[in-house]
């Protein structure tokens, strides 16, 4: 298992839930979130902002995959977030994870510890980052390696 930390991002229309864990890659907790605006370069400096204050060694981001495990316009705007991105925070190495039912499993986390979802989105979103760091740790510890798909700064958008 690799050590340092890792920031994981889930990033959404409105908002991009940011989550952190610990230098040993033990216990992943949200941070907060972002909100991603219709300026686009002004979200990511926004995201590039607070990565750069965690120092972290990787950057993983939720890919939301259909539940078949297929790729929709939902994918491929997060790929070309997550290129625009690893452009921005070269060298840290931006990874995708499968963050399929990352915001249902926190909506459900939520609701169990008596948290209102509905009232919250901020709160789903950072707690579904959460999730989709708790998975690639997890992946990780299970593998011994590095989980999800790197994202290559020098590929093309579409």
């Amino acid at each position: 298992m690799r050590t340092g930390v890792r920031i994981a991002l889930d990033w959404g229309a409105a908002r991009i839930g940011v989550a952190a864990c610990d230098a040993a890659g033990t216990l992943a907790y949200p941070i907060g979130t972002v909100k991603a605006t219709t300026d686009r370069a002004a979200t990511l400096r926004a995201v590039v902002e607070l990565i750069a204050e965690r120092e972290p060694f990787e950057v993983v981001v939720g890919l939301p995959r259909s539940l078949s495990g297929g790729e929709g316009p939902a994918a491929v705007a997060i790929r070309e977030r997550a290129i625009e991105l690893a452009r921005s925070i070269a060298p840290i190495p931006v990874r995708l994870i499968d963050e399929r039912l990352s915001t249902v499993s926190a909506a459900r986390r939520l609701g169990e510890s008596g948290r209102s979802a509905k009232k919250q989105r901020s709160v789903i979103d950072a707690a579904a980052a959460t999730t989709i760091l708790e998975h690639a740790l997890a992946s990780e510890r299970a593998t011994d390696q590095p989980p999800g798909e790197v994202v290559s700064a020098g590929t093309e958008l579409s």
